[in-house]
């Protein structure tokens, strides 16, 4: 690392030699000592650079102390307890239209040739943007619903096995559970919140007012039960989620799961020229983290070659 850090020269012997960051970042109020790891990126809008700066772990302090059942769905993106129904964004249906165009022009391009690879950028920024998006949302999403809960619960989902229905593949994939999942199980080690993943069987079918099973298909959206009880399906489903967290957080062998044991790494957002993907923290021991600063890299400052 440059004295101004500012530029950084790598000596792996891979032929890269010495690289310009661009963009604006708080890595000079990190000690050399402290970064661990440096890594070169190729996205689809530029190379980047990250750098892996171990510190201490810090949790922040949740502004209430409530508790939440969340059933996640394609209706909405999730519906809880309380009767709040979160919108989906469906950020790929409504970017599948410029990105099957940009897709098209790639083919009325002849190989080979520079029109060609600049169509093909074209279309990997767009599926590139509609990731970030999808990122973001769950990301901010999850940090809320960890901040002001001390018990948030959730579905212990199948989605490798649900997205096998090519009817709903797409739409599945689109709203991303698996990875609101992970966010939700970062978050709750920054706020101190406990997450719970339940089975999500008959959760649906049960009544949550006196526990019968009403039997309903998909289609029908509405929970009616002969005690008088009428919900909305995934409100109703929320609750019942909720009644099996706090009757299996704690016990041994239950589906519990403490996050507060599991990532502690993180990935800070990059404050470079533009917009970089986070990365989801990887599991990692209590007691330091790994934060991701990312810088856009000069183009052709350097020879590229694979790491």
């Amino acid at each position: 690392m440059h004295s101004t850090k500012q530029r950084i020269t790598f000596t792996d012997k891979k032929g890269i030699g010495e690289v310009k960051l661009l963009g604006k970042w708080d890595i000079h109020t990190y000690p050399v000592k402290s970064i661990k790891r440096v890594r070169l990126v190729r996205k689809a809008d530029g190379y980047y650079c990250q750098f892996a700066v171990d510190i201490e772990v810090n949790t922040e302090q949740r502004t209430s102390n409530g508790e939440l059942g969340l059933d996640v769905g394609l209706e909405f993106f999730y519906s809880d307890s309380n009767g709040h129904h979160e919108e989906n964004p469906r950020f790929l249906r409504k970017a599948e239209k410029a990105i099957k165009h940009a897709q098209r022009q790639i083919y009325k391009k002849e190989k080979a040739k520079n029109q060609r690879r600049k169509a093909r950028q074209r279309y990997a920024k767009k599926h590139l943007r509609v990731n970030r998006q999808r990122n973001e949302h769950a990301k901010r999403i999850a940090r809320n619903l960890c901040k002001s809960n001390d018990l948030v619960a959730y579905e212990n989902l199948n989605v490798k096995g649900m997205v096998k229905n090519h009817c709903l593949a797409k739409s599945i994939n689109d709203v991303a559970w698996s990875l609101f999942r992970r966010w939700l199980e970062y978050f709750a080690v920054k706020f101190g919140t406990t997450v719970v993943a339940v089975n999500p069987r008959m959760t649906s079918q049960k009544c949550s007012d006196c526990g019968a099973i009403v039997k309903k298909s998909l289609s029908t959206r509405t929970h009616k039960c002969s005690s008088g009880c009428k919900l909305h399906r995934d409100v109703n489903a929320a609750i019942n989620i909720l009644n099996l967290a706090r009757a299996t957080v704690g016990q041994t062998g239950s589906n519990a799961l403490r996050s507060r044991s599991l990532y502690s790494s993180w990935c800070k957002p990059a404050r470079a020229s533009c917009d970089v993907e986070y990365r989801i923290p990887s599991a990692k021991a209590e007691g330091s983290v790994n934060f991701d600063f990312r810088f856009y890299i000069q183009p052709f400052a350097f020879k590229y070659t694979t790491l």
